[in-house]
């Protein structure tokens, strides 16, 4: 039960293995009925892999489809899912944050009462801190020795995630007193539509998608900080739960790091994007936007309406980028970082 032929004579099939990464429409033989007709199925969706296995599809829902190639009949790359335009999701800060945080790819996680302790996967993950919303069980100085105490183990910085301005005045009192350092971030949303619909046509054709994240990335000269920016390198994926995709624009030549990254977590209604790095001899490009664009367009195909992002206010070349999607400013809140010692 094959299809004759290799699969780069047959007339109806415009994919090859470059193609992997791309959104498809494939048509496979499936089988055949009682007198002997042939059954066809198609798929719509990210083209996953292709190799000696055999085709992988992720379609919108019901997860991967894996064939033989022997039976591919029909398959060409198609336009990104045309996301319509809808609304915002209803959801104020608190809910924002706690969805955020879902999306995080910690290795360690550990309740300090209401507060969450968060202990990143790896070097290139998000920064390690501690969820601060609610209450922490013991008064302000016990609850910073404890968080203190936990990363100190870890041979971590101690770092709050702080709402403002609702953060209570006594855990503000301590933080002064132990001379911790604030730096502001921006939680931005949008509706996934203008994203998905941004982007030059030739940029877009060279963003792929991935359940993994490479290990390559594009940016050498990333300036030092204190890792206060919120996802500075693209992470693993989220072992379960939300939806975890990752974008990329290949090197200009095999071997090369890649021109452009980007993640995105699916969750509900929402799609958090971060990691969206360009190399520098490629900025100004339009790469950013593409990569947004393409992953805005996965999240909407997969029933997500609104985005969210997180950005240092200084950073006014992503905030222009964000400007120009359609990101608005929800709130502010900080990362508090306790000294050593």
């Amino acid at each position: 039960m094959a299809v004759e032929g290799p699969v780069q004579d047959r007339p109806e099939v415009r994919l090859d293995r470059s193609d992997v990464g791309r959104r498809v429409s494939v048509r496979r033989l499936a089988g055949f009925t009682d007198n002997n007709r042939p059954v066809f199925r198609d798929v719509i969706g990210v083209l996953l892999s292709w190799g000696d296995e055999g085709l992988t599809v992720e379609p919108r829902s019901g997860g991967p489809v894996t064939f033989d190639e022997r039976l591919l009949v029909a398959g060409k790359p198609v336009p990104l899912f045309p996301a319509r335009r809808a609304p915002l999701p209803p959801a104020g800060p608190e809910e924002l944050r706690r969805i955020a945080d879902r999306g995080r790819p910690d290795a360690e996680r550990e309740p300090l009462g209401e507060w969450t302790l968060r202990a990143p996967a790896g070097s290139a993950g998000c920064p390690g801190s501690v969820l601060a919303l609610g209450d922490p069980g013991r008064p302000p100085a016990a609850a910073l020795a404890a968080v203190r105490a936990w990363y100190a183990a870890r041979g971590l910085p101690a770092r709050l995630e702080l709402g403002l301005p609702v953060a209570p005045e006594e855990l503000r009192a301590e933080l002064d007193r132990l001379g911790a350092t604030c730096t502001p971030v921006l939680f931005q949303v949008a509706p996934l539509a203008g994203i998905a619909r941004a982007g030059a046509p030739a940029a877009l054709r060279e963003v792929r998608l991935s359940r993994t994240a490479g290990a390559a990335r594009p940016t050498p000269d990333r300036r030092a900080d204190d890792g206060t920016a919120v996802e500075r390198a693209a992470p693993p994926a989220v072992p379960e739960g939300p939806s975890v995709w990752f974008a990329t624009v290949p090197g200009d030549a095999p071997g090369r790091p890649p021109l452009a990254t980007g993640r995105c977590v699916i969750d509900g209604p929402w799609a958090g994007f971060g990691a969206v790095e360009v190399a520098p001899a490629a900025r100004r490009t339009g790469l950013g936007t593409a990569v947004l664009a393409v992953l805005a367009a996965r999240a909407a195909e997969e029933g997500a309406s609104g985005g969210y992002l997180r950005v240092e206010p200084g950073n006014t070349g992503a905030v222009a980028l964000h400007d120009g999607l359609g990101f608005t400013t929800s709130h502010t809140y900080q990362y508090a970082l306790l000294p050593q010692g």
